[in-house]
């Protein structure tokens, strides 16, 4: 379906969808705040190491292999504590609470580039890599019943309805923690902890819903338009290889091929080593 203005978005049925302005906004203002980086009173080498870092732990850790891989296919275990420790990993992230980034991400898979996709890749690159998220999703509606395992888990429900103070409070560590390594520090650590690392991540994790629909290669049939694009498993700690997932959405390997790498896997294979990854499902052998 194709979609004439980006005003008027519709969903399968073409109702018109109502412009989410919170979302707008937050997403401007982090957008705009980042921007604080280039000034060179905010430049530091430290704090550009600290972005990287954060990038790996709450893009990674977090939305990869906690709330992607652990949480919405369940394709292994790990013992709670972990997964609560990775489920916090992902809120950093601030993709919206994860009760909701599971559930929308099920819906996904549900309906695969179908109009009832909330990012469908056929209404165009833009909209399955972010104009989706300025609009009220009719998907929101299914969130409930598709995250029935974890909507009731005290912990995920904190981490939901705390989503931002959670990001304000580490944010404030984040400047104490400049400080005490070095004076001036505090706020390079902030913009480059918090703002930068934000839109990092965020186009990052994006491109798995735009660009490997759109850029890449197929091995398999998974009846959508998913494919296998390189660098954004560079990005992505593996999850580029989205054409693989999608045909086999239950494994914990996305990187089938010996030279898809997929740093997650490895991560996966290392906790199973310590005893703390068991129960790893795995696609067929080809």
């Amino acid at each position: 379906m194709t979609i004439a203005t980006s005003t008027q978005e519709t969903t399968g049925q073409d109702k018109p969808l109502k412009p989410s302005w919170s979302i707008i906004l937050f997403m401007a203002a982090i957008h705009i705040l980042a921007l604080l980086a280039f000034l060179p009173s905010n430049f530091s080498w430290a704090a550009v190491a600290l972005m990287l870092v954060l990038h790996w732990v709450t893009g990674g850790l977090g939305i990869t292999l906690g709330l992607h891989r652990l949480v919405t296919h369940r394709s292994f275990q790990t013992p709670k504590w972990l997964e609560y420790f990775l489920v916090l990993c992902g809120t950093l992230a601030c993709q919206g609470g994860p009760i909701q980034w599971v559930g929308l991400h099920r819906a996904h898979h549900t309906h695969s580039d179908t109009p009832l996709d909330p990012h469908d890749s056929h209404k165009g690159f833009w909209w399955s890599h972010m104009g989706w998220m300025l609009y009220e999703s009719p998907a929101e509606a299914e969130v409930p019943r598709l995250t029935q395992d974890i909507g009731n888990d005290p912990f995920y429900q904190f981490c939901q309805n705390y989503l931002l103070p959670i990001q304000i409070v580490f944010g404030i560590g984040l400047y104490f923690l400049g400080e005490a390594i070095a004076p001036g520090l505090g706020w390079p650590f902030v913009i480059w902890g918090i703002f930068v690392r934000l839109v990092v991540v965020y186009h990052c994790t994006w491109f798995v819903n735009s660009a490997t629909h759109k850029f890449g290669y197929q091995s398999h049939e998974s009846k959508d338009e998913s494919t296998n694009c390189w660098w954004v498993a560079l990005t992505t700690y593996g999850e580029g290889w989205h054409n693989n997932h999608h045909a086999f959405q239950y494994s914990a390997r996305h990187g089938l091929e010996w030279w898809e790498i997929d740093l997650t896997w490895m991560t996966i294979r290392f906790l199973q080593a310590l005893g703390l990854a068991n129960n790893i499902k795995l696609a067929p052998k080809q």
